[in-house]
């Protein structure tokens, strides 16, 4: 293994000393990290956009012909 191979190796090694990781990995574990969250779907967050821009669309048209717009 030449130098450059043993520099490109170590760059993926955990660089923290011990106790620092330790520290890391407490507040990894308290408050808002700690939740398990459900993984995120951009194919219903862009359903739901559709849909709500859809209903408020529906909605101005109705609100313009009731008001006498059209």
């Amino acid at each position: 293994m030449t130098n450059d191979q043993t520099e490109q190796d170590r760059s993926h090694q955990n660089s923290l000393y011990p106790e620092d990781q330790q520290k890391v990995d407490a507040f990894l574990k308290r408050g808002v990290n700690s939740v398990e969250r459900k993984p995120f779907r951009p194919g219903r967050l862009l359903i739901m956009l559709v849909v709500v821009v859809m209903g408020l669309s529906i909605f101005s048209q109705w609100l313009a012909r009731w008001a006498g717009v059209y």
